[in-house]
């Protein structure tokens, strides 16, 4: 079992906490909540309001979140949720805990209040410059009063299936074979 420590979409109550409690994506226990040891800029970007954790130790804020214990299936599977490596890559954080109510671990694994635990966190490196300017965070809500409504997946999908499909011409064809020999 891994532990895992989520801060946005994930968490309880947010638009993509389901697809822990989905047993078909593996194992995933709520532990407690916490916040990181060093700060990090928490910033909501993109064209869907989709929270970043910026691989940035040391700027912004103290990030809340919460801590999740996780099998090896559930880790795997979130792994392709986050788009890792590409989008986001999974690295270990220190996370201070503030509440503990791991019930699956004996007396000696459970940190008291105000420990630290070793998590795993998706956070992103590879980001527009723009993003370090960007307002940051602390607590993530979808539904903040920041205002930038999260857009979720189902959603897009929907939004890419109504939209008219463009026609290709045959000098798109020729555009994109020349693109394409220039770009390998």
């Amino acid at each position: 079992m891994a532990n895992v420590f989520v801060y946005g979409t994930l968490k309880r109550g947010q638009p993509n906490h389901n697809v822990l409690l989905d047993g078909t994506n593996g194992f995933a226990t709520f532990q407690g909540q916490g916040h990181t040891v060093e700060p990090y800029p928490l910033v909501i970007a993109g064209e869907h309001n989709i929270p970043h954790l910026l691989n940035l130790p040391g700027h912004g804020h103290c990030v809340v979140g919460e801590i999740y214990s996780v099998d090896e299936q559930m880790l795997h599977f979130l792994d392709e949720f986050e788009g890792c490596p590409d989008t986001y890559q999974r690295t270990q954080v220190k996370i201070v805990v503030l509440e503990w109510e791991g019930m699956h671990s004996t007396p000696k694994e459970s940190p008291a209040a105000e420990r630290t635990l070793q998590c795993f966190v998706y956070s992103t490196a590879t980001y527009p410059p723009e993003w370090v300017h960007l307002p940051y965070h602390n607590n993530y809500d979808s539904q903040g009063t920041h205002g930038l409504r999260y857009n979720p997946r189902e959603n897009r999908n929907l939004r890419n299936a109504q939209q008219p499909k463009k026609r290709q011409s045959p000098d798109d064809y020729e555009i994109t074979s020349a693109w394409s020999a220039l770009t390998e």
